[in-house]
């Protein structure tokens, strides 16, 4: 019920990017303005982005396996990589190759209906408005509902753009059109970039904060028998799922018996207050 509920704003975004691809399509044909153009580019990439995103959120909810220790949670954080790719190196350049052509006055043809192309822009500010809502509900985000959630307002803004050229157009500014989508292949870049920078970080070994890293410790010691905790390192391997490991002390001449209950206990107070589910401890005398 949890996974259905992560991607459900996922799959409200890739419904209406299919049904949005195909509007402005068929409007870009019927009017030859190229802002539609760009938009049905932009919304493909993101059909393709969402589409990434959902199966890396089924099959980031794979258990650990014996080539994937702690799970396949990083799964997420790839696909947005590959997402940011698909943007930058595909849609953004073609758009581009689009539309700078026409600054020049090469290529175009006669605009018309242009009361049909806002009609379609203003469908489509409204559809996407709706998993952007649904998304910022949701309390806790992985890597593949964050990614979607930055490509949602990234739409927005090149819908805004799109409305501003058709008024510009409409007044007689025809090159408005090919910087309208000079501007939405730059949106689609830099959501691009943004992915990347966001990812990387988890996909080299990022570090959970220096709260989480004090509750662990703090925890840690809390548990009677333990002495000292020291050399204390953790990474994120997934969404929300920590890999952590730290040497506690006991006192000299603890039995080993007595020193691996106490190490089953840290763990266990661990797991339970700051659900760090992969928890390597090794006991040493206290010096």
């Amino acid at each position: 019920m949890e996974h259905a509920v992560g991607t459900r704003g996922i799959k409200l975004s890739l419904a209406a990017y299919v049904l949005l691809v195909i509007i402005q399509l068929a409007a870009f044909l019927v009017t030859n303005i190229l802002v539609l153009l760009a938009q049905a580019f932009e919304m493909l990439s993101d059909v393709l982005i969402s589409t990434f995103l959902l199966l890396s959120a089924h099959w980031s909810r794979r258990p650990a396996d014996e080539v994937h220790m702690f799970g396949h949670g990083r799964a997420q954080n790839v696909a947005a990589m590959v997402s940011a790719t698909i943007l930058i190196f595909f849609m953004s350049v073609e758009t581009l190759r689009e539309a700078i052509p026409r600054l020049y006055g090469v290529g175009g043809g006669d605009i018309e209906n242009l009361n049909l192309a806002l009609t379609v822009i203003v469908v489509g500010v409204i559809v996407v408005a709706i998993p952007i809502i649904d998304i910022s509900k949701m309390k806790a985000k992985g890597a593949s509902v964050r990614a979607q959630l930055v490509a949602l307002p990234k739409d927005e803004a090149s819908y805004v753009a799109a409305i501003a050229a058709l008024v510009f157009v409409a007044q007689g500014y025809y090159l408005a059109d090919a910087f309208a989508s000079v501007f939405i292949a730059a949106v689609i870049a830099l959501g691009g970039l943004y992915l990347i920078k966001d990812n990387v970080h988890y996909l080299v070994g990022k570090a959970p904060s220096n709260e989480f890293m004090s509750r662990v410790e703090s925890t840690a010691r809390s548990v009677k028998g333990v002495i000292g905790v020291h050399e204390l390192k953790a990474e994120y391997v997934g969404p929300n799922t920590v890999h952590a490991g730290f040497h506690i002390e006991v006192a000299r001449g603890t039995p080993i018996e007595e020193a691996d209950r106490v190490a089953e206990e840290v763990n266990k107070r661990i797991a339970e207050e700051t659900g760090c589910q992969y928890c390597i401890i090794h006991v040493d005398p206290a010096s």
